[in-house]
């Protein structure tokens, strides 16, 4: 393999603009979230070798808006910056831990400004939500498949979390074929014939990443404040071909 892209978050105080931008505002992320993504380094910075994603309980004003929200957290992607078709996706990622949590390492195509989701695709390398600790998802999601049938899980022995140490999630996507791995060890597989009747295979094209903390919604459920700020933290984030 050859690294094609990397991002190991060792120097500036901000997510690097050449890499990554910001994307923010509430109420538009779908699941009934919470959250009002910000730019704010008290929600997104680089520190310690580390991207810090922080998810916080506060009364914050949507500049664009208006509107008042009860939580603020991060989201950045590389649309514009880097995309790719196929190879190996992989983060070095320590998740946050406390019920209402919903963290994910992501992929969509790159025309979903144009087609919409779920026209554009969606994997998601890893995502796991607090209220399930020992649990760790990795999924692909199109037209026609928006749901848990294409959804592969992982399971920790009871009484253990995902949270508690950083961990490698990674996918090798491949023509026909996306495979999902937690520190090396294959946990799902998708490919075409996987797909539910009528559903399209849309990962023939070049995809971007996303980083995201949410809050609450249907999948991570009521956040418990107690359990905040909370940090998402991302050693690095490696692309291969």
């Amino acid at each position: 393999m050859i690294l094609t892209w990397s991002d190991e978050f060792n120097s500036g105080t901000v997510p690097d603009p050449s890499k990554w931008s910001y994307e923010v505002g509430g109420g538009k992320w779908g699941d009934n979230q919470l959250q009002c993504y910000t730019s704010r380094p008290e929600n997104v910075q680089v520190a310690n070798g580390n991207l810090i994603i922080t998810a916080c309980s506060e009364k914050y004003v949507d500049p664009a808006t208006g509107i008042t929200w009860d939580w603020t957290s991060g989201r950045i992607i590389t649309l514009n910056n880097f995309s790719q078709l196929y190879g190996r996706f992989e983060a070095r990622m320590k998740l946050p831990q406390g019920k209402g949590t919903h963290e994910a390492f992501w992929m969509l195509g790159t025309d979903c400004p144009t087609v919409g989701w779920p026209a554009c695709g969606e994997i998601d390398v890893g995502e796991h939500v607090g209220r399930l600790p020992a649990m760790l998802q990795g999924a692909i999601h199109g037209p026609g498949y928006i749901g848990s049938q294409i959804v592969g899980a992982t399971n920790l022995p009871s009484g253990q979390d995902w949270g508690s140490a950083f961990h490698v999630y990674a996918v090798d996507w491949r023509v026909g074929v996306v495979n999902f791995y937690v520190d090396g060890n294959l946990f799902h597989t998708m490919t075409p014939k996987d797909l539910p009747t009528g559903g399209t295979w849309e990962f023939d094209k070049p995809f971007y990443l996303l980083l995201s903390f949410a809050v609450g919604g249907g999948f991570a459920g009521p956040p418990d404040p107690s359990a905040f700020p909370a940090s998402l933290l991302v050693d690095y984030v490696r692309v291969y071909q």
